[in-house]
């Protein structure tokens, strides 16, 4: 079946339903007249007449009535699901899929998602956590979270939060029995817990900032994880440091359970940005998730 005679029979269908030309014109969002002519196209096609036509009224003739019998409840499933994906594109609704670092949610998501909730209902928030650089639009998600510096350049990029700082850390219990490091390069006789995002990597050279210098160490170390938050757990067993964003152990930080080092030398981030693929029409459910954010900052 091509298209033409699917919208003849949808066109029929509507028709039959409304005893209307322009109630079926309306509803497909065309003219009367080109109602009338996408039937006559799909008439002349099967060779026999579906429709009766006067003046005053429209009906099915006998064979429009057993086809419309028969192919009836098919055309108005297809009806429906029109209507259901006309939804996408009128209000905020459906499944909205974002690509995330774990660290990024507890100090900042969590809260701006249980907002969102509470103003759109109707929209369904799946959190995919990956700490790793992924494409988003290749995997299936709306929007990803990064730090500004990962951003692809075709990507459109709304600021969250920030300056992000990054701080070495550790239990006070470390630092009793290894002592505090006093400058970067003090990590090379220190064990330093590294993390692996993903299959990439290790991340292995910390970076720090000098005089308004950049540069990295590159540290060793007895453990590596591929997850910040049990990572962070090993720092506060004493088992040694951690490189991590501040406001991802803000709690411990506070708490004393954890304790900074090298803050003279900590570098920073303008922060973390939801990101998106440029797109000529941006789904409802997008556009709701934006406006929040813009409104929450």
């Amino acid at each position: 079946m091509n298209k033409d005679q699917l919208d003849g029979l949808l066109a029929l269908k509507l028709v039959a339903d409304r005893r209307s030309f322009t109630a079926a014109a309306n509803e497909l969002g065309i003219s009367p007249p080109a109602v009338s002519q996408i039937i006559k196209q799909l008439e002349t096609r099967l060779g026999v007449a579906l429709l009766s036509r006067t003046t005053r009224s429209t009906h099915l003739t006998e064979a429009g009535e057993r086809f419309l019998n028969q192919a009836g409840p098919a055309l108005d499933q297809i009806l429906v699901a029109l209507e259901g994906v006309g939804d996408y594109a009128s209000r905020p609704t459906g499944l909205l899929r974002l690509n995330l670092p774990r660290a990024v949610y507890p100090g900042y998501m969590a809260s701006l998602i249980s907002s969102f909730h509470q103003k759109y209902p109707d929209i369904s928030v799946e959190l995919y956590f990956q700490d790793e650089e992924t494409d988003v639009v290749a995997h299936g998600f709306d929007a990803g979270v990064r730090l500004s510096d990962t951003l692809a350049r075709d990507m459109v990029a709304i600021k969250l939060y920030g300056p992000v700082r990054f701080v070495t850390s550790g239990a006070p219990e470390y630092f009793q029995k290894a002592g505090r490091p006093k400058h970067p390069r003090d990590l090379l006789a220190h064990n330093c817990l590294r993390i692996r995002f993903g299959n990439a990597d290790i991340y292995e050279h910390w970076e720090y900032t000098e005089q308004g210098n950049n540069f990295s160490v590159h540290v060793s170390g007895t453990l590596i994880m591929n997850d910040v938050f049990m990572l962070a757990n090993a720092a506060l067993d004493g088992t040694g440091l951690i490189y991590t964003t501040e406001d991802s152990i803000a709690d411990n930080l506070k708490s004393g359970r954890l304790e900074t080092v090298l803050d003279p030398y900590a570098a920073t981030s303008t922060g973390f940005y939801l990101y998106y693929p440029r797109r000529s029409r941006m789904l409802p459910k997008l556009r709701a998730l934006i406006d929040h954010i813009r409104e929450s900052n």
